[in-house]
């Protein structure tokens, strides 16, 4: 199902709600749709963030969920309410282990890529690239299986990696026979060297 606008998004996430167990967030930023699903009652979450000063903002959303009251039970007609799991890794994500070079952008970091830009400097002039960092990056099939994770618990995936989609799939082939729903951008040209377009993640993700 492909959904244009983020109205119709929003739309669709809100109708599958009570569908929705737990999120992982793939280049998760200041954890921007963390609050979204938590409203909505989702109670399990994985946040990957490989930038170290989003993932310090992260890590304050976390000591923050932690002193709030009570978690909002997914079955509000439920006896008992289930206990918030929140896990936040300073990690990228890609289809093996190692470290990574990141282009670090101007905007807050939100273009941010393990890619070069590449027409992105030119579509986009006013968002710059100025700034490398090195990142450490897994799988997140190695992570999912090293620290025991119930898939039970997780079926949605919201990613944003700015071009570098299909690797992390690629890393991740035993995690998405667990997924119902992925949320991602994804790109028509090669904004950033060698970025899969969206046919070549259509089809990875149709063999699985």
């Amino acid at each position: 199902m492909k959904l244009d606008h983020y109205e119709d998004i929003n739309k669709y996430i809100n109708s599958r709600r009570h569908d929705i167990r737990g999120l992982i967030g793939i280049g998760a930023h200041r954890g921007q749709e963390f609050y979204g699903f938590r409203g909505m009652g989702v109670n399990n979450f994985i946040m990957f963030e490989p930038q170290p000063e989003k993932f310090e903002i992260l890590n304050k959303l976390w000591e923050i969920q932690m002193l709030s009251p009570k978690p909002v039970p997914i079955d509000l007609d439920s006896l008992g309410e289930p206990k918030l799991d929140f896990r936040i890794e300073n990690l990228a994500l890609g289809k093996d282990d190692g470290e990574k070079t990141m282009y670090v952008s101007s905007n807050d970091g939100q273009s941010s890529s393990l890619l070069k830009p590449l027409m992105h400097e030119e579509l986009y002039p006013g968002i710059k690239f100025e700034k490398e960092i090195t990142v450490k990056q897994t799988s997140l099939d190695k992570y999912i299986s090293e620290n025991g994770i119930n898939m039970n618990k997780f079926n949605f995936i919201c990613i944003d990696v700015q071009g570098y989609e299909l690797e992390v799939f690629k890393g991740a082939t035993e995690t998405l026979k667990h997924i119902d729903c992925i949320f991602s951008e994804v790109n028509n040209i090669e904004l950033y060297e060698g970025c899969a377009t969206i046919d070549k993640v259509d089809e990875f993700l149709g063999k699985n």
